[in-house]
C-alpha cells in the first residue's frame, strides 16, 4: 500500500465523483433522522456525510445480495449484472475487516464464488475515517482503528475544506494518476490534522470500551468453551429470533437456496439466511441439532469467536455496534462478551 498522502478539495472531490458516475453506480451515504443510510448518486448534498461513522446498511450488501438470482433454466452461466459496478463512497473500517471473512468464505482457495468475485473485482470503495463515535462502537476491541488501513481502493480522511486522501489498491493509484489535476500532494499541516482527528476518534472509542467495559480480544480465546448452558439460556430470554443481528453483520454469510418457476422456466435464488432462526438447522425428516433458542445464539457467538479464529486467525466481529442498535431484545454483544470473559478468567 503506499504511503503517499494527497489533498483534495471538496469541489475537486463533487468533480472526481461526477466523472466517476460515468463507469459506476456511486453509493454515499446520508444523514436521516440521526442515522446514516447509503443513497445512490454521485451528488454531494446538504445531508451527505462522508466522515462521521458507518451507516446503517452493512457493506456486504454490495457484494452479496439479500436475495440474488443464481441461476435460470439450470444454465451453466451466471446470470450477467443489471447494473454497472458499485463505487462505495464512505465506507468505514470496520466494514473493511468484514472482508477478512467474507473472502474466506467466497474467495479461498477451494471455492471462487463468482458473484462475490466479480462484486469484489469491479466494485470501487472509497474509505473514509470515522470523524466521530457513537456509543456502540467497539471496534478497537477487535483491533479495527477507526480509520481504514487495507482493503480500499481510496481512503479520505475528511479535514477542513477537503480530504486527506491515500491509495490502497493499484486501482486507486490508476485513479489518482488519470485524475491528477484535481488532486496535490498533501501539506504536512494537513497529514497533522488528519493525524489529530485520528487520536481524537480513537480516544472516544477508548471511553466506550472503558464505560462498558468491554474485553479486549486476547482475552477471548477459550470462552466459548468455558461457557455454560445457564448462561446462554439466560441471554437467549428476550430474544424473539428476528434475525437482524445476521443480516445487519458485516461478517454473517449464511444462505440458503430456493427455486421459483413457473410451466415455462424456472430460476434459482440465494438468500440471506439467519443462525437464530429455528429452521435454520433444520434437517430433512424434521431434525434438528440446535433446538432450543439458547443453542442457536450460543452457536452464533461460536462461529465468531471459535471457529473462524481457529480457521482463519480472524475474529469474526468488527466492534461496529450495528447487531446491538439492531436487536429489540436489547441484546447487546458488549456485555455478552464481557461476561464470557469473567466467565473464562
Amino acid at each position: 500500500m503506499s504511503v503517499t498522502a494527497y489533498y483534495i478539495a471538496q469541489s475537486d472531490f463533487a468533480r472526481l465523483l461526477e466523472e466517476l458516475g460515468g463507469q459506476y453506480e456511486v453509493y454515499m451515504p446520508v444523514r436521516k433522522g440521526g442515522q446514516r443510510f447509503y443513497r445512490r448518486g454521485a451528488d454531494i448534498t446538504p445531508d451527505t456525510v462522508i466522515g462521521e461513522v458507518r451507516p446503517v446498511e452493512p457493506l456486504k450488501a454490495f457484494f452479496l445480495n439479500a436475495r440474488e438470482k443464481v441461476t435460470e433454466s439450470f444454465s451453466d452461466a451466471a446470470p450477467s449484472p443489471e447494473r454497472k459496478p458499485a463505487c462505495i463512497v464512505g465506507a468505514k473500517a470496520c466494514d473493511l475487516k468484514g472482508f477478512k471473512v467474507q473472502d474466506f468464505v467466497f474467495r479461498s482457495a477451494d471455492l471462487q464464488d463468482p458473484f462475490y468475485v466479480r462484486a469484489r473485482e469491479q466494485n470501487l470503495i472509497i474509505a473514509a475515517d470515522c470523524t466521530c463515535a457513537i456509543s456502540t462502537c467497539f471496534c478497537l476491541a477487535l483491533d479495527v482503528r477507526p480509520y481504514p488501513e487495507e482493503n480500499f481502493d481510496l481512503g479520505l480522511a475528511e479535514i477542513r475544506g477537503g480530504y486527506v486522501v491515500e491509495t490502497g489498491s493499484d486501482r486507486g493509484r490508476a485513479i489518482t494518476d488519470q485524475h491528477s489535476a484535481l488532486f496535490r500532494s498533501a501539506t504536512q499541516e494537513q497529514v497533522d490534522a488528519r493525524n489529530a482527528q485520528r487520536a481524537r476518534v480513537k480516544g472516544e472509542v477508548e471511553k466506550n470500551l472503558a464505560v462498558n467495559g468491554v474485553p479486549m480480544q486476547n482475552h477471548f480465546s477459550g470462552i466459548i468453551e468455558r461457557s455454560t448452558d445457564a448462561l446462554w439460556a439466560e441471554e437467549s430470554k428476550t430474544c424473539v429470533e428476528c434475525g437482524a443481528c445476521n443480516t445487519i453483520c458485516p461478517t454473517c454469510h449464511c444462505f440458503y437456496l430456493y427455486d421459483q418457476g413457473d410451466a415455462q422456466r424456472m430460476a434459482r435464488f440465494r438468500m440471506w439466511d439467519s443462525c437464530l432462526i429455528r429452521d435454520f438447522a433444520r434437517v430433512a425428516g424434521g431434525a434438528n441439532p440446535r433446538p432450543k433458542l439458547w443453542m442457536r445464539l450460543r452457536n452464533r457467538f461460536e462461529k465468531k469467536f471459535d471457529f473462524f479464529p481457529k480457521v482463519s486467525d480472524v475474529y469474526a466481529c468488527t466492534g461496529c455496534g450495528r447487531c446491538v442498535s439492531a436487536c429489540p431484545a436489547k441484546i447487546d454483544i458488549r456485555k455478552v462478551l464481557r461476561k464470557l470473559a469473567n466467565n473464562a478468567a
